[in-house]
């Protein structure tokens, strides 16, 4: 979806070009953070920090992999948090 005129697309690329290397990543971190937080927010109170990191994931890139890779990666998470515990 885009729903931003072309002229506001011109001034936009022309802020942008303006910007440092390091701002723009600044700001790309920032914005990430900030999508994060909201994800976080619509999660059940409480949740174990494994299944949080798991479902901030699935959230995140749940489209990115096959349901096979998903699962080995899930799987994997599950190893990585029992030996944590130990």
């Amino acid at each position: 979806m885009n729903d931003t005129s072309p002229e506001a697309k011109k001034i936009q690329d022309e802020l942008f070009a303006k910007l440092s290397g390091e701002e723009r990543l600044l700001m790309g971190l920032e914005m990430f953070e900030t999508a994060r937080k909201i994800v976080l927010s619509s999660f059940p109170e409480n949740l174990p920090e494994n299944e949080i990191r798991k479902r901030l994931f699935l959230r995140f890139y749940e489209n990115d992999f096959s349901d096979e890779e998903k699962e080995k990666i899930l799987k994997r998470m599950d190893e990585y948090f029992k030996d944590m515990e130990k």
